[in-house]
């Protein structure tokens, strides 16, 4: 089988590039504390979180009859948006950052978040010139990203064996798979090791894990 080579990547953004697991264990355990449902810790965020948003808001407890999901979204959203840019970024993303450049790939964010407070973040952070292209949703309801990506496969214009998509959660391999992508999942995020493992082959511990594999072969 001959070894891919690739000339760009698709990053995802929350729980990939930057580290808001924590962060949103805290938020959603303040909305569970409100209402009187069983607040979260990492186990159990592991185990419950998942793709569609909908169904993980029903699976905490949520009466959707009380709460509507829009209703939990805009509460979500606002108190994550109240201290976003005091999130660190993940271990390691500003040098894979700088590496993934030096060796002359190029690199843009598909991302569930929206896309106006993403531009927002990211240039908080100086990467914006890393990327020569950011897509996130026009709404708050993290709905699939595949739409999303083949607007942005379209734009970039190289066959997609050429394109590596980077994340962290089982969606984001759904989301290359859909795109016809390869995929490297990173098991620092808002899925675990062993959810992702037992949907892909190419996990990784971290982002320091990234720049040897085949196909990049980086210098960090």
């Amino acid at each position: 089988m001959q070894t891919p080579s690739y000339r760009h990547i698709i990053w995802d953004w929350n729980g990939t590039l930057i580290d808001d697991l924590d962060y949103c264990i805290g938020i959603m355990n303040g909305i569970l504390q409100r209402r009187g449902l069983p607040e979260l810790d990492r186990a159990r965020y592991h185990a419950v979180f998942d793709f569609p948003v909908r169904d993980y808001y029903a699976r905490l407890g949520f009466d959707m009859a009380k709460d509507s999901f829009e209703t939990l979204s805009v509460e979500f959203i606002g108190a994550y948006d109240a201290h976003r840019l005091e999130c660190p970024l993940q271990p390691d993303t500003l040098r894979t950052l700088a590496a993934v450049q030096a060796a002359g790939l190029t690199q843009s964010i598909l991302s569930a978040y929206r896309h106006e407070t993403l531009l927002d973040v990211v240039g908080h952070f100086g990467l914006l010139p890393h990327f020569i292209h950011l897509a996130g949703l026009d709404n708050i309801y993290a709905h699939s990203k595949a739409e999303l990506g083949r607007v942005q496969l379209a734009k970039l214009a190289l066959p997609p064996r050429e394109i590596l998509l980077v994340g962290d959660t089982v969606h984001d391999l759904d989301v290359a798979r859909e795109l016809g992508v390869d995929c490297v999942l990173v098991a620092a995020g808002h899925h675990p090791a062993d959810k992702l493992r037992r949907h892909h082959d190419r996990v990784l511990n971290s982002l320091a894990e990234l720049p040897p594999l085949p196909g990049l072969s980086l210098r960090v």
